[in-house]
């Protein structure tokens, strides 16, 4: 800690509503990112299974059409 860190502390004191609403305050936004960042996640993941359910049915229908094709 420098000089002015512990001036700030000596004014304030360790439990000064200020600072706690700072800290609250800037945890809010550290939180507020990450649940962005969750949010982006969660869509990009909702893409992915869609087009793998796309992929799937594709699939099952070329299996169908290859199976009657061995048939005949």
């Amino acid at each position: 800690m420098i000089k002015e860190d512990l001036e700030r502390v000596n004014k304030r004191g360790p439990n000064d509503l200020e600072e706690t609403i700072d800290k609250l305050n800037k945890q809010v936004e550290f939180l507020q990112g990450k649940c962005r960042e969750a949010g982006a996640a969660i869509i990009d993941q909702a893409n992915k299974i869609k087009n793998l359910e796309h992929e799937i049915d594709r699939l099952a229908e070329e299996n169908t059409n290859l199976t009657t094709m061995l048939k005949k």
